[in-house]
């Protein structure tokens, strides 16, 4: 697989860059035609803090209290936060930066200390990868449960445009990977087609098969 790997930059600032691996990938909600690598964005300083301040550039006008880190993009909240507080709206504002937990049945819940950051709160979620809204629906629906306002939703590579009314801002769009395909594992013409799954994939990674 690793010798198919490709790099895109971004367009708007050619220091932020994923890797994507063509073929075929099966993720918990749906099958695929691309591994989109986003490790960089996710764990490298230098990379993390020019990818916040272009993502963070969308929200300028946008009021901001708490950002939601999903799929390991701690880092990459960290620096947007920081962004956020030092320009627009939120200037000179503190923003809160949680991570949910998963209980034993995959549910997201906020133990109580962390509660207080959420309820009443203008919420960012910032998610690594959007490809089909199911992991959005899953944090609204926590949202809703505490009482927090989703405010503006943020991801490193989405291929939708928006959830409900709100935008999703991202980095990267299925329009920078050429012919990128997304499929219930059900329907897959791939598999139909008797196509080995060459890994399994999820915000951690990839496993080969």
């Amino acid at each position: 697989m690793e010798e198919r790997l490709q790099t895109i930059q971004s367009v708007k600032n050619k220091k932020v860059q994923i890797g994507v691996i063509p073929g075929h990938f099966a993720t918990n909600h749906s099958h695929v035609n691309y591994y989109v690598d986003m490790t960089s964005i996710k764990t490298s300083l230098k990379m993390a803090k020019e990818a916040a301040q272009e993502l963070g550039s969308t929200y300028a006008n946008t009021n901001i209290e708490t950002i939601i880190c999903l799929e390991g993009t701690e880092i990459l909240g960290g620096f947007l936060a920081e962004y956020l507080s030092q320009a627009g709206i939120n200037k000179g504002e503190d923003i809160n930066l949680i991570t949910p937990e998963l209980n034993a049945v995959n549910q997201m819940i906020f133990r109580d200390n962390t509660q207080k950051k959420v309820w009443g709160k203008q919420i960012l979620l910032l998610i690594s990868s959007a490809s089909t809204g199911k992991s959005i629906r899953r944090a609204v629906d926590c949202l809703q449960y505490y009482n927090g306002k989703l405010a503006a939703v943020g991801a490193i590579f989405s291929a939708i445009e928006k959830f409900d009314d709100i935008p999703i801002h991202a980095l990267f769009t299925d329009k920078d990977l050429p012919n990128y395909q997304n499929f219930p594992a059900n329907v897959c013409p791939m598999c139909k087609n008797n196509q080995k799954v060459d890994a399994l994939i999820n915000s951690f990674g990839y496993s080969k098969l």
